[in-house]
């Protein structure tokens, strides 16, 4: 496993209305960053938060982030490697198979 897999968690400051109960956007890219970190030790990946509330340069990012602002997705949105995985609330396990479809595989 040489590649170092891409992580994208968009969203906001502000919780989404229609996910009750669940973190907000910042708190789940820090629970996950923290999650495949453990779980996945010295696998590369990085991991970045993009607000989808500030402007953004990249072409991609701000696309989604439009996307997100009229309600096709929820957020936080995850994508690994440009493949939605979660919105809206976040679960691990389709978090997980993506990484190991990529090639992860779990620390003992």
């Amino acid at each position: 496993m040489t590649k170092k897999l891409s992580i994208e968690v968009y969203g906001t400051e502000q919780i989404c209305a229609s996910c009750v109960n669940a973190p907000s956007s910042k708190d789940t890219y820090e629970w996950l960053e923290a999650a495949i970190s453990r779980k996945y030790k010295d696998q590369p990946f990085s991991i970045s938060y993009i607000d989808i509330e500030k402007p953004l340069q990249d072409a991609k990012q701000k696309d989604y982030a439009e996307r997100i602002l009229e309600d096709e997705f929820f957020y936080p949105l995850v994508l690994i490697e440009d493949e939605i995985v979660g919105e809206g609330y976040i679960q691990l396990k389709p978090v997980y198979r993506e990484l190991e479809k990529h090639g992860f595989i779990a620390s003992q």
